[in-house]
């Protein structure tokens, strides 16, 4: 939608906003995934004061996440690659759909009991919601216009 075929309160922007409109989503989709990535590089390479598979693995073991191996390297990777992929726009809905799935049980599975807020107390899921909210939105919208699928034409 164009400045001439809305109301703006302030027109005189409106030439400034045709031309930023297409940019708000591949900014959502690059931002997300590339705040993804350093929480997976956590968990795989011990990266940022990770613990590295082995570490991740001990936490996982300790929350009965079991096996906790397999587990520690599929939530890595889901993070660090699946969050590479969003960036990329590469793959967008299945990178988009593993992060939901992850998302969606460390909400409903680990956090849901600790209420909504995220606190240094309370430990809530509102940052995991929203990991999952974005991501769902990717699922439901694919990568866009400025993405790796489109320019190779092939979305899932």
């Amino acid at each position: 939608m164009t400045s001439a075929s809305r109301s703006l309160y302030v027109p005189a922007l409106g030439s400034l906003y045709d031309g930023i409109e297409k940019l708000g989503v591949p900014l959502i989709r690059v931002g997300a995934g590339l705040m993804l990535m350093p929480h997976g590089a956590q968990k795989l390479f011990g990266a940022f004061g990770g613990g590295g598979i082995a570490g991740t693995t001990k936490f996982f073991a300790g929350l009965h996440i079991e096996p906790a191996g397999f587990f520690a390297v599929l939530v890595g990777c889901t993070e660090f690659f699946g969050g590479l992929l969003l960036a990329l726009g590469l793959l967008t809905r299945f990178a988009a759909g593993a992060i939901v799935i992850q998302m969606g049980y460390i909400v409903f599975a680990l956090l849901w009991a600790n209420g909504y807020f995220l606190t240094p107390r309370t430990n809530g899921f509102e940052f995991a919601m929203l990991w999952g909210v974005v991501a769902l939105g990717f699922f439901f919208a694919g990568g866009g216009r400025y993405s790796l699928d489109r320019a190779i034409g092939k979305e899932l």
